[in-house]
């Protein structure tokens, strides 16, 4: 599938609001544009997201693994149509590059999460290659990755608890 962009102009008819299809049809860059070093770094997005959301401690737990893995698959089939094949390569590699850099990465709290802000940095140039609506429909996708992976030791009886959000408490 080939994004697609079909630019409308204003009419230069006398201020009247009609507007025409421009004649040429710009073809958006998309995951399949990316040579296969990028597409490797860029699969691990969801990755180092996932490790910035740990919250317990300096490793991701089983819990958040396994929440992780689960999200990545629903993603494959709920993502915005921009992203499907990168979500379709992204779960095939998600497990072993999870279990890869959870022990790679130093434990230490504070060196590690330099790492992965220096990974992410990386994975940004990646992006703006992609262009800018790519970009931000895969950080729309990445905010929806963290705010899940970091839910992932909620109980459903904290909700009906605290039925809204309270800081400190619920968030």
């Amino acid at each position: 599938m080939i994004p697609l962009i079909i630019l409308l102009i204003k009419h230069p008819n006398k201020g009247r609001k009609k507007y025409s299809i421009y004649n040429k049809v710009i073809k958006m860059k998309s995951f399949d544009d990316l040579n296969h070093a990028e597409k490797d770094i860029l699969l691990k997005f969801p990755v180092y997201v996932s490790m910035l959301a740990a919250e317990k401690n300096d490793h991701l737990d089983k819990i958040e693994k396994r929440t992780a893995i689960q999200f990545c698959h629903i993603k494959t089939f709920t993502c915005d149509p921009l992203l499907s094949q990168f979500y379709h390569e992204a779960e095939k590699t998600f497990e072993t590059n999870i279990n890869e850099l959870d022990t790679a990465l130093p434990t230490d709290k504070t060196k590690r999460e330099e790492i992965i802000t220096n990974e992410l940095a990386k994975i940004e140039s990646i992006l703006l290659k992609l262009g800018t609506d790519y970009a931000l429909v895969m950080h729309r996708s990445m905010r929806s990755f963290k705010n899940h992976v970091s839910r992932a030791h909620r109980n459903v009886l904290e909700y009906f608890v605290f039925p809204l959000p309270i800081n400190g408490i619920t968030d």
